[in-house]
């Protein structure tokens, strides 16, 4: 497989806490996952036979760890490349006692190609990506065709993706690639979520927020 040229995320050099490092160093073993070319088996990553949903950029991890908590018959499989907030995802991880996720340090498209199995997913959550909002940039955003026929190919029938985000544009755009494929069907349905940094962010400078939920038919 040839590599990706244009990736949707830059990988800004934040500064990473001591509680953040200490759990990278000592909590990414036991609760995070390796990335490899090999696709996981699900059922014995979770010691179990359940949902899972995978989540693009889990960001500071407050709302993911609060969406876990809130769904025990559900796995969980974060996906971020940020140091600080896959430090952070481990922490609560950990003050919690969530037993029903864990994390991936890395590109997000990568893992869903090569790590998970076609037809496993029942959901994937996609929560305020960045909108790249000048046009010469709109290349580099995440949702695109090849996407959403990625997409398909790891949602079971039925399943679900579910994108939220603060920019109108970006918004009909993800509903134009989504509806644009014979494998989804928009859904008029409302999952709930908690409240993001970003969303509260987007918020507070006037801008709407828009919830996008798409099912995977049954071909």
């Amino acid at each position: 497989m040839n590599p990706r040229t244009i990736r949707s995320f830059v990988l800004r050099q934040g500064r990473t806490t001591p509680a953040q490092q200490r759990a990278l160093e000592e909590l990414l073993p036991k609760y995070g996952i390796s990335f490899s070319d090999r696709a996981l088996d699900l059922k014995s990553l979770f010691g179990r036979s359940a949902p899972v949903v995978l989540e693009i950029g889990s960001g500071m991890g407050e709302t993911t760890a609060e969406i876990a908590l809130g769904n025990p018959h559900t796995d969980f499989i974060a996906v971020e490349v940020h140091g600080p907030g896959v430090g952070s995802l481990l922490r609560r991880i950990v003050d919690h006692n969530i037993a029903n996720l864990r994390v991936v340090r890395h590109d997000a498209v990568e893992v869903l190609e090569r790590m998970i199995p076609d037809g496993a997913l029942a959901g994937i959550h996609l929560f305020f990506p960045d909108p790249w909002p000048k046009k010469r940039h709109h290349k580099r955003r995440l949702v695109q065709p090849g996407f959403a026929a990625l997409a398909a190919r790891k949602l079971a029938p039925g399943g679900y993706f579910h994108a939220a985000t603060d920019w109108p544009e970006y918004a009909l755009q993800i509903e134009e690639v989504f509806a644009a494929s014979p494998l989804f069907a928009a859904s008029a349905e409302e999952k709930s979520r908690p409240a993001t940094k970003f969303e509260r962010r987007g918020l507070a400078r006037g801008h709407p927020v828009r919830d996008v939920v798409f099912r995977r038919g049954n071909r």
